[in-house]
């Protein structure tokens, strides 16, 4: 009845390295998704492998809701992630050629030329080796700590009779990939091999018997005890710092590693064999994140301009706002609007207060900068910053402090749980009254990111919202329990169970003759109880289309079960981060959400629900949502076996990203208009 979310994860980074390999892309575009493709496996293994581990050394052998054990299931990863790194570095080596082929050589070791290898021996002299610390393990010297996710070379030296290992860092802070010209081609070489090349003369005076490459994969996942703690803060930066010094979860090592080599590094780490990964290619593939050739724009998608829609043109938001609700949908509408909706909130002397949460934004935020001049200019400001963001935690320790030196009010989440809610107020007077303006989105405020992933937001000044909003912030900043709220819908008290109403009210539509529909779009749908009332809805005739992006733990297709429930994924361009909810029969039917349908969103985070109260609104988001079930050109769908099919489009392609940048419209009516015309 369920699938394995972990087993089902990896179908999802499965679905991103197909489409690195999808050959209509330009090649630097490819190469970008076999990189994504490599620091979601990273993530996968500090988290969820890591967790696993754990649940395997406590002997813990109890089945999931999918019937694996611990064990099981860690046997189905390494079986499922050896298929997927061997495609992937068999793939990449297609790509190398291909660049190759377009005079952008990667130029791997073995096939450095004599020209070449002048140029490289002069570069490691002048710019590497005074770099470089080679780190000697014998008996006076134990073997060395060792970062995560860096790359090392161990190499094994003969000393006497005997092997002594030594240990080089690769540089950090000098670039991975470095160009060079000779005659009138252009060669890019790792830096790494240009160490490996030069490595004996980092050991002048011993036989260097060999040399590898390897990275380890240790546990990230903070812990610590909040009981008895004065400060969250310290407490944070306290297990940031133990992040590094994690117990090794995975060992990445070159395909051709010595025997005493890898024996030893087995020993130094306690590993299985079934923790070891041996690497036939390049190592650590993020590095094409970074990689920027000449000539890459020709390779290159083109960078996407978001639309300037009429209304961002007018200087002032509050008279915009107060005129009517404001929908964006990023990144195809500019988030700048958002932007200039806190800037002009921080300079506006009618503006007494503002408040936010902030989960992830971006390193030179403008989003900071204005709540800080905000404070400063005497406005009571009162941010709530997560701290455990994961793998943001130091980013927004840093905001935190800026931002308390500034005069902010700063709140570090809510105890014991995080709060991933996207809301800001702005209370404001006019007219001798108070007025309220609130933002309301699916995604973080990260100006950086919302040009990456869609997300959509509602900007609305009306009274009942507003005051919804005065509670929310009410109850996360002080000691208010009272969810006495109208339109917003809170986690972790109420939305679990609205969520159970809203599909319940399906449910009796249908037992009353009428139709019963659900359309939702998410990030992953893990919850056992949410998918049981899926079920329930599915056997009584329910029809329920959700299009899920990552994890899907629930059975579609099921007779008497789950017939009635259709599953898609949709892997392009932008990153589908969106949370939106569409029940047919309810009062509102649209919502939009912070809140995926996993167990932690719905009883262990403050998240947001909020209905569109404005028609039209509500109206394009459906068409959206139409377009996206169109979809038949990025779109995978999840058979009963647990088995994706990419959608192929049997007559007209319709291809959801292409439409939405290419949609020329002015207002929502256009735009359904326009929607309509395109499908």
């Amino acid at each position: 009845m369920y699938f394995n979310r972990e087993l089902s994860w990896l179908k999802f980074n499965e679905r991103v390295l197909f489409e690195g390999m999808d050959e209509s892309l330009p090649l630097m575009e490819r190469l970008k998704f076999l990189a994504i493709f490599s620091s979601n496996l990273d993530e996968f293994f500090m988290v969820r492998v890591a967790s696993i581990n754990q649940q395997i050394s406590a002997e813990y052998s109890q089945d999931d809701i999918s019937g694996y054990t611990p064990l099981e299931v860690y046997g189905e990863i390494r079986k499922h992630v050896l298929k997927l790194i061997k495609t992937q570095y068999e793939y990449s080596k297609e790509c190398i050629k291909e660049l190759g082929a377009n005079k952008l050589n990667i130029t791997l070791r073995k096939n450095f030329k004599p020209d070449l290898l002048k140029k490289l021996n002069k570069y490691f002299e002048n710019e590497i080796f005074p770099v470089l610390t080679p780190m000697a393990v014998d008996f006076s010297r134990p073997f060395p700590f060792v970062r995560n996710k860096t790359l090392y070379i161990m190499t094994k030296l003969r000393v006497e009779d005997s092997y002594r290992s030594a240990l080089i860092q690769v540089p950090v802070n000098l670039k991975r990939v470095i160009e060079f010209k000779v005659d009138n081609d252009y060669h890019y070489v790792l830096l790494e091999d240009i160490i490996m090349e030069n490595i004996e003369k980092l050991f002048i005076g011993f036989e260097v018997e060999s040399s590898c490459l390897f990275r380890l994969t240790r546990n990230a996942d903070l812990e610590f005890m909040e009981d008895g703690a004065d400060d969250l803060l310290m407490v944070i930066e306290q297990a940031i710092k133990k992040r590094q010094w994690g117990d090794v979860i995975r060992l990445e090592v070159s395909h051709n590693v010595d025997k005493w080599t890898l024996n030893e590094l087995t020993k130094i780490y306690n590993l299985n064999d079934d923790q070891i990964y041996k690497i036939h290619g390049i190592m650590d593939q993020t590095l094409w994140f970074s990689f920027s050739p000449r000539k890459k724009n020709d390779f290159s998608r083109k960078v996407y301009q978001p639309r300037i829609m009429p209304y961002m043109k007018k200087k002032n938001i509050f008279k915009t706002l107060s005129e009517q609700d404001i929908f964006l949908h990023h990144p195809y509408e500019s988030f700048d609007f958002v932007l200039d909706f806190i800037k002009q909130a921080s300079r506006d002397p009618k503006v007494l207060a503002i408040k936010q949460t902030l989960y992830r934004v971006s390193g030179d935020s403008e989003i900071i900068k204005a709540l800080g001049d905000a404070a400063e200019a005497g406005k009571q400001v009162t941010v709530l910053v997560e701290l455990m963001a994961r793998f943001d935690e130091e980013n927004n320790i840093e905001w935190a402090k800026m931002l308390e030196k500034k005069g902010v009010h700063v709140v570090y989440g809510v105890y014991k749980i995080k709060t991933h809610s996207k809301i800001t107020l702005v209370v404001r007077r006019e007219n001798k009254r108070i007025k309220r303006y609130v933002h309301l989105g699916t995604g973080n405020y990260n100006d950086k990111t919302a040009n990456l992933y869609t997300d959509m937001g509602y900007m609305t000044c009306r009274e009942n919202v507003g005051s919804d909003a005065s509670v929310f912030f009410n109850m996360v900043f002080g000691f208010n329990n009272a969810h006495n709220t109208r339109y917003l819908v809170i986690s972790p008290n109420d939305l679990r169970n609205r969520f159970y109403e809203l599909l319940q009210q399906e449910i009796e539509a249908v037992n009353k003759g009428r139709e019963g529909f659900v359309i939702a779009k998410m990030n992953s749908l893990v919850d056992k109880d949410l998918i049981d009332k899926l079920y329930e809805a599915s056997q009584a005739g329910v029809k329920i289309k959700l299009v899920v992006r990552g994890i899907c733990s629930l059975v579609p297709g099921v007779d008497g079960l789950s017939e009635n429930i259709q599953v898609k994924s949709i892997i392009g361009e932008f990153l589908e981060h969106s949370r939106i909810y569409y029940f047919k029969n309810d009062e509102y039917k649209m919502y939009l959400s912070s809140a995926d349908w996993m167990t932690r969103n719905l009883s262990r985070r403050v998240e947001l629900m909020f209905p569109i109260l404005d028609d039209l609104i509500s109206e394009r988001i459906l068409k959206t949502l139409d377009l996206y079930l169109a979809d038949n050109t990025k779109s995978w769908c999840l058979d009963h076996k647990g088995k994706y099919h990419k959608i192929e489009a049997k007559k007209k392609e319709v291809f959801a990203h292409e439409i939405l940048k290419s949609l020329k419209y002015d207002n929502h009516v256009d735009f359904v208009k326009k929607l309509e015309e395109s499908m």
